[in-house]
């Protein structure tokens, strides 16, 4: 079973390459509800990738080298946040594997043990209450792979949902496929992915609903470009942002 710390004073932001580049605002408001809860932020303006990317495609010594920088550049003894699934697990599960027969590898368990996926910090860590003042609306949830076999956290991010009250839950029937993202697989097997988000977009769009929220950037971009290139009228939101844009005041 998994341990949590008691309520810190602080905590590290790890801000991820995707939120960064693409959705700034998923980042912004996974800050805004730490705050909300009297949580000081430190982000260290120095982060970079995880290395998931690097690992995935065998460049190990290079993903020592950025996995190394980031364990340093979070050297204190804070929870470590992190508003990704996929990067969360890299670096909570796949860190200490990298690095199983250096002389780092205390140095790195002990950073390790000290990351959790945003939604999990929230629920386990924060108790957080929310309080919904946007309008009645149908959703749907995509779990991205990391989330759900390697991080599981998919209960604590349906749970924040389920506790705005104007915000239905539509289940997909097959929320356990993926989406067909997988970092470098999308452009390594183009075809195969094409396939498998595909799917996911008729998973989504039997729903009936036009948004689905996710944990994962990686995955919002893969079904937001498919539904783009199909005219389909859905839109993927962070579950951070969506969040946010429903408890805040307007």
């Amino acid at each position: 079973m998994r341990q949590y710390p008691d309520k810190p004073d602080k905590i590290y932001f790890f801000g991820t390459c995707l939120i960064e580049m693409l959705y700034p605002e998923a980042g912004i408001a996974a800050v805004r509800l730490l705050k909300r809860e009297g949580i000081g932020i430190i982000f260290p303006k120095d982060q970079s990738c995880c290395g998931q990317p690097a690992y995935n495609t065998g460049y190990r010594h290079e993903a020592k080298k950025v996995a190394l920088k980031q364990i340093r550049l979070f050297n204190k003894d804070y929870p470590v946040i992190v508003p990704s699934g996929s990067c969360a697990g890299m670096m909570k599960f796949h860190y200490p594997k990298l690095f199983a027969k250096d002389s780092e590898l205390d140095e790195v368990k002990a950073f390790s043990a000290r990351v959790f996926e945003l939604t999990e910090f929230l629920v386990n860590v924060l108790n957080i209450k929310l309080e919904d003042k946007g309008p009645p609306l149908n959703v749907t949830w995509h779990s991205s792979c990391h989330a759900l076999r390697e991080m599981e956290i998919v209960t604590e991010s349906k749970s924040l949902l389920k506790q705005l009250s104007n915000v239905n839950l539509v289940e997909l029937r097959n929320e356990h496929q993926c989406c067909g993202f997988g970092g470098t697989f999308s452009v390594k097997q183009p075809e195969i992915s094409a396939a498998m988000v595909r799917d996911k977009l008729d998973d989504i769009i039997q729903t009936g609903v036009t948004e689905v929220i996710s944990g994962d950037c990686g995955c919002l971009v893969n079904i937001g470009s498919a539904a783009k290139k199909q005219n389909a009228l859905v839109q993927g939101q962070h579950i951070a942002e969506f969040l946010w844009e429903r408890i805040r005041d307007k």
